[in-house]
């Protein structure tokens, strides 16, 4: 048992928040890309394919980023516990663990059409070195961003085979969307982050965050309406966007306390239930 709670505790599999934001993405591509008068069962699959990629994935960058930011870990409290930092696992024992879940990823990603793989793997090296660019520049929400989206491109691609304009669109909306929920994360550690040295856009705007995170969300925002648009969706996902625009700019952004760790993280893991709510819209967009 002390072993399967170190495995949980390193993959962060008791903390689904993570997952599920890089599942959402996913499920919003596969759902405008998808004819729904066709057979669901492809759908459903391919769904699943993508949870179970996302679980995969998720599971082996949280191992990754934890062997490279360890020596930061000792010194965070929130983090000083991890198993890598505490020196309950190893790092042989941690990369062999992140192998195998890089090998289920993989077993699950063969199940698509060669475009989705080819662009899956040429994704590989900017994912695994997400971890170092909280040394090197402000901006390392912006690479998490882009790579935590990119299964939209992938989902989309799965069915038409080719990149188009409404999953570039709603690709950039979601960078944009993590580059908004990560920077609020991030407040929750900014005092021994400043002290240790390393970077995030939560430092760079530190004096004034609600601006910024105005201009993070109304990109998303727009690009929500801008699918719209371009979808030729009906009036009924324009009025219901009211919903993600109420939870960006009055329920997030009007709560927000950047000194408060618990209101940082509380408002953060409401973008889960935001995730759901802009499927739902997409769903209806599509289907009535």
């Amino acid at each position: 048992m002390k072993k399967l709670k170190l495995f949980i505790d390193l993959t962060r599999l008791n903390k689904p928040i993570g997952y599920m934001l890089l599942f959402w993405p996913c499920l919003w591509g596969l759902t405008i890309a998808y004819d729904f008068e066709n057979n669901l069962d492809k759908y459903f699959f391919y769904l699943t394919l993508f949870f179970l990629g996302s679980l995969f994935m998720r599971s082996a960058g949280c191992i990754v980023n934890d062997i490279f930011d360890r020596n930061f870990d000792k010194k965070v409290e929130r983090t000083k516990n991890r198993p890598l930092a505490s020196g309950k696992v190893s790092i042989f024992t941690a990369s062999f663990l992140a192998l195998v879940l890089c090998i289920l990823a993989f077993i699950v990603l063969i199940n698509f059409n060669s475009l989705v793989i080819i662009l899956a793997i040429a994704s590989m090296p900017l994912a695994f070195s997400y971890p170092l660019m909280k040394r090197f520049t402000y901006w390392p929400q912006l690479f998490l961003g882009i790579t935590f989206n990119y299964g939209l491109l992938l989902a989309w691609v799965s069915i038409h085979e080719s990149i188009s304009m409404p999953a570039i669109l709603l690709y950039l909306g979601a960078i944009f969307w993590t580059l908004g929920y990560d920077t609020i994360y991030g407040y929750q550690d900014i005092i021994d982050d400043e002290i240790i040295g390393v970077k995030s856009t939560s430092i760079k705007f530190k004096e004034n965050p609600k601006k910024i995170l105005y201009s993070f969300y109304l990109v998303t925002f727009l690009s929500l309406v801008g699918l719209g648009y371009l979808m030729k969706f009906n009036y009924i996902y324009f009025i219901f966007l009211i919903v993600p625009l109420l939870h960006f700019f009055v329920y997030q952004l009007g709560r927000l306390d950047i000194k408060s760790p618990s209101n940082c993280l509380m408002l953060f893991k409401s973008n889960n239930f935001l995730g759901l709510i802009i499927f739902l819209n997409l769903l209806i967009g599509k289907n009535f």
